[in-house]
């Protein structure tokens, strides 16, 4: 029998593309465990976006001259390596926007606004971020639908077989899921609610801010109808993100901005819409910022993206080994086998603003909070966690210095 080997990540020659690692604090680099909130940035990005702005800036679609035309191709060539990225079928199909948040507002109002009304249930999750909670509320709110939400157990995991109580409420038009949880590292079964999703007539939508980072996507496996990452999770710049969702459902919805770029024609009494994707990419185009999402996804590309996991895999596994040797320590989320590379934690009585402030003395970076999942939090009873997230760049010492850290949290404050 064949054996396929685990894909090994070079950590210590990854470590060299990163500049922020060269900055010391009392000696020691930062032992950044904040990825989930937003990457650190590569030479090859870093270096790609200074020579692009020198060398190839210039609006797009555009001028005719030699520099908009390599504006152009850089814009557009970025577009098709986010298609590639997604293994979506068309590159028509990808909508750059600011982010995750603007590619969720976009669906939830341009689809929602005309296909949502009394009767109708718009289903998220106890578990996602506010942005793919709050614009799916508010346009139920709007419509008169109701919108309700799949509940967890105590591990931070779905209880599907809320799924029937759910589909009795009234017509499900709409799913909204996080992929993988920002706030606990839960990895959702996305293929099952899809699945369900299109049992009950309803689009899906899934937000993979916390996934593209981390694992291999295909939008056509997951049986999604939208999806949406943002750059800045996956080594790339701040600003801009993607949308990608079917072009049958693009074409049927209504513009989410209007303005320059995104027309066919205006006059006095009508105007009418641009084809896809231009039709939802109103004004100035993110230009530079597109194609150094192009960048990371290159160097993610070149690295791997199953040696990216089974690396924080590792890691995983190695902190959730470590931290309970810290006293008073609670641990949050689901086994490392149903999550990313995310801890959440909390330390006795010592509120988690306080852990993180010391750690950071340390040069140790966590994010303390209620992570923009407050509907979670008060699932658990609490006001806010530590969560400590790893990304390529994340080594075991770094993980030792965490925990070395809550050791010294606990002499001082505990």
């Amino acid at each position: 029998m064949a054996v396929t080997a685990r894909p090994e990540l070079d950590v210590a020659a990854v470590r060299t593309d990163f500049p922020f690692l060269e900055e010391l604090v009392d000696g020691l680099p930062f032992a950044y465990l904040d990825s989930a909130a937003s990457a650190q940035k590569p030479r090859q990005v870093i270096d790609g976006l200074a020579h692009f702005y020198a060398h190839s800036y210039a609006n797009v679609h555009r001028g005719v001259y030699a520099l908009a035309e390599r504006a152009t191709d850089g814009y557009e060539g970025a577009r098709e390596k986010v298609r590639a990225f997604l293994k979506a079928p068309s590159a028509r199909e990808v909508i750059f926007t600011r982010g995750t948040t603007e590619g969720i507002n976009l669906v939830a109002y341009a689809w929602g606004l005309d296909n949502l009304g009394p009767g109708d249930v718009v289903v998220s999750t106890d578990l996602e971020h506010h942005s793919n909670f709050v614009p799916w509320q508010y346009v139920a709110q709007r419509t008169g639908a109701l919108f309700t939400t799949i509940p967890v157990d105590d591990a931070g995991e779905l209880l599907l077989d809320d799924l029937d109580r759910i589909a009795a409420l009234g017509t499900v038009k709409a799913v909204a899921i996080g992929y993988i949880s920002n706030s606990l590292g839960t990895v959702n079964p996305v293929e099952r609610l899809t699945a369900w999703a299109r049992e009950q007539g309803a689009i899906s939508f899934v937000d993979a801010a916390q996934a593209a980072p981390h694992r291999a996507i295909d939008v056509q496996a997951l049986g999604c109808d939208f999806l949406a990452l943002s750059a800045h999770k996956l080594c790339g710049p701040t600003s801009v993100g993607a949308l990608w969702g079917r072009a049958a459902l693009l074409e049927r919805m209504a513009p989410f901005n209007l303005g320059g770029h995104m027309i066919r024609k205006v006059t006095r009494e009508r105007t009418t819409w641009g084809e896809l994707p231009a039709k939802f990419e109103a004004g100035t185009s993110p230009i530079a910022e597109a194609y150094g999402f192009g960048l990371a996804i290159d160097y993610l590309n070149a690295i791997g993206l199953d040696a990216i996991e089974e690396h924080e895999q590792r890691l995983l596994r190695y902190a959730l080994e470590r931290l309970p040797e810290v006293p008073g320590i609670t641990l949050y989320g689901p086994p490392p086998e149903r999550r990313s590379g995310v801890v959440a934690f909390n330390l006795g009585e010592i509120h988690p603003h306080d852990v993180a402030q010391v750690l950071g003395f340390e040069g140790v970076c966590i994010r303390a909070g209620h992570h923009c999942t407050q509907p979670l939090m008060s699932r658990f009873d609490l006001i806010a966690t530590n969560r400590a997230s790893f990304y390529l760049y994340t080594t075991e010492q770094e993980i030792d210095r965490l925990v070395d850290g809550l050791h010294l949290v606990q002499r001082k404050l505990g």
